[in-house]
């Protein structure tokens, strides 16, 4: 039996280093070399300061910005350790609704959104992604259909030409990954940095 005990362990340990420690250390040092911004979350900076990530979508609310999609993201409840609020964007808790298509609180939720997306542009189809939270809670990417549908009410609150920012949208559409995966999307957190530089809230 002992015989069979220290190949075991000896196979345990080779092992556990292996894939433990020696291929995660190598993976990442490889990704800093070659991909160094990505590596480090790529991290958006303004004014010298980080003001936010390529990779994680932000809670705009403001009229004057564009908005990302719902997020079904929670945090604890600081007066109730067994319970969650909502707290859209919560990077340090990624996860989506697991609501189904039966759900009555969905579709409370998605009928509500309808009505305030109507409400605040009523001539255009609202695009599905406005209404749909994704898998993760922190996408930080809409469709440009989605971008523009929010044209009109951002053009209102600041105050500029709803030309001017459908142009804005446009020059910020991000195509197809090497031009056959995904789909063409807008980052909103570089987009609303751009319409700071565009017109001042």
């Amino acid at each position: 039996m002992l015989t069979h005990l220290r190949p075991t362990l000896v196979i345990g340990l080779a092992l556990t280093v292996i894939t433990g420690l020696a291929y995660p250390l190598a993976m990442t040092g490889l990704a800093g070399a070659l991909f160094p911004a990505k590596a480090a979350g790529s991290l958006i900076e303004r004014d010298g300061r980080v003001v936010g990530s390529g990779f994680i979508g932000q809670n705009f609310t403001k009229a004057g910005y564009f908005h990302g999609r719902p997020s079904a993201t929670t945090a604890p409840d600081p007066a109730d350790a067994t319970k969650t609020l909502p707290a859209p964007y919560n990077a340090s808790n990624s996860a989506g609704s697991n609501l189904g298509p039966t759900s009555k609180a969905l579709a409370e939720r998605v009928s509500g959104d309808l009505a305030a997306l109507r409400a605040e542009n009523p001539t255009d189809a609202v695009p599905v992604d406005l209404v749909t939270t994704s898998g993760s809670g922190l996408d930080p990417e809409i469709s440009p259909e989605a971008a523009l549908f929010q044209v009109p009410r951002v053009a209102k609150a600041r105050g500029v030409p709803e030309e001017s920012l459908r142009a804005l949208v446009t020059s910020r559409v991000q195509g197809r990954t090497l031009g056959i995966l995904g789909e063409p999307r807008v980052n909103v957190l570089a987009l609303n940095l751009a319409l700071n530089d565009l017109a001042r809230p």
